[in-house]
């Protein structure tokens, strides 16, 4: 049986990353990455904007060149899924029957989309937007369809639908909320989206649940149906870690989804760790929950604590959640969680697409939305780290750095 110091299942930013900041540690043992996936370690923010658009190769989204990982002796099992995890006995088993054996495992596998319930929801025009796999084969469907509806107005909903408007397709998104973006952002982001998109000619449908999916379109509950050719579902995703909970390791049981990890980021498992979007981890910045980021900067941090855990040093993760989103020709950058925020200040122009939506709980500013304001975006990290709080009309027109 093989064995390896570390063995690092998913290859998605988490997975390269934890390898390669092992390597940055000086750590001198063996490490693989398992991944299901046939391709090497990419960045995937890239597919729901640049690569889905053509601007940008997919030689140009690999992390490293492929060579590099073998010169930093970290081997890749590309093609390769892992289904059971023996946590007594330090062993994974493969999907092709075959066991690994690690001295630390770190479970970084991310999630699959979810998919709809309604009937239909199989239909071969039915995408998902979370792999090089499957932006191929939309792109391949794309040279010969016009009319597209996108089911869910989150970021990746929305970063697909403006795409595809710029590449002169009728697209319309169909949200079951009552506005985009509304389990990340305030009200105020949220309708100057919607009006955004609509002004690029994408047609919203808010309030609006799928009833059936048929080749000739989208069936909505209330009866409307909506022709299309293609359907791009967004709706989020499921946490891939099965395996982890088969092993008894202890989930979250209020919805949010993915395994339990400490602020090292450990599972309840021994000598087992859990980063990106799978891992649910207690909020130090939020309102003391457990909360599972999917975000680049998230499986970053994460695994650079458990690099440095790994190595013997001890450090706790506590970094300020940050998220970013391309639509055209707006750039949006959030820093901090929003969740029970109870007031917002804008500053800037919302009409002039230069602006920042400032929350507040009891005064403390607890995150800040940046849209093409990176000065603001630059300076809200020291009024959220401060736990001070803060007078609105200072915040509305001050210099955040001078407050």
């Amino acid at each position: 049986m093989e064995r390896f110091d570390v063995l690092v299942v998913g290859g998605g930013q988490g997975g390269a990353q934890i390898a390669s900041a092992l390597r940055q540690q000086q750590f001198a043992g063996t490490i693989a990455i398992v991944s299901d996936e046939i391709d090497a370690p990419y960045e995937r923010p890239a597919l729901s904007k640049e690569y889905l658009a053509g601007e940008k190769t997919f030689e140009k989204m690999l992390l490293r060149p492929v060579a590099a990982w073998a010169d930093k002796k970290i081997e890749l099992r590309l093609g390769k899924r892992v289904t059971e995890v023996d946590a007594s006995a330090h062993v994974a088993k493969l999907e092709d029957g075959t066991t690994v054996a690690y001295g630390t495992l770190v479970w970084s596998t991310g999630g699959a989309p979810r998919k709809l319930s309604c009937s239909g929801h199989d239909w071969g025009g039915v995408h998902a937007i979370r792999t090089r796999a499957d932006v191929d084969k939309l792109k391949s469907e794309l040279e010969t369809k016009s009319t597209i509806v996108v089911i869910g107005g989150g970021y990746i909903g929305l970063e697909a639908a403006a795409v595809l408007s710029k590449l002169g397709k009728r697209v319309t998104i169909v949200e079951a909320m009552d506005r985009v973006l509304s389990r990340v952002a305030g009200e105020e982001l949220s309708r100057f989206y919607e009006d955004e998109h609509r002004k690029h000619g994408v047609t919203l449908r808010l309030n609006a649940k799928v009833d059936r999916i048929e080749p000739t379109g989208v069936h909505l509950e209330g009866g409307e149906h909506l022709p299309c050719e293609i359907v791009i579902v967004g709706i989020g995703i499921a946490p891939a870690i099965e395996p982890l909970r088969a092993a008894g390791a202890k989930c979250p049981e209020d919805g949010t989804g993915g395994v339990v990890v400490d602020l090292q980021c450990k599972t309840s498992l021994p000598d087992v760790f859990a980063i990106g979007d799978c891992a649910a981890h207690p909020s130090v910045h939020g309102d003391g929950r457990m909360i599972r980021l999917e975000s680049i900067q998230n499986a970053n941090d994460q695994a650079a604590i458990v690099a440095k855990t790994i190595c013997g040093k001890s450090e706790r993760y506590e970094a300020i959640p940050t998220f970013w989103s391309n639509q055209w020709d707006l750039k949006l950058q959030t820093i901090g969680l929003s969740h029970g925020y109870d007031a917002t200040v804008v500053r800037g122009s919302i009409a002039e697409r230069k602006f920042s939506i400032v929350y507040l709980r009891q005064g403390q500013v607890i995150a800040v939305d940046c849209v093409n304001a990176m000065k603001d975006y630059v300076q809200a990290r020291a009024l959220i780290a401060s736990g001070r709080t803060f007078d609105a009309n200072a915040l509305r027109q001050g210099e955040l750095k001078s407050l």
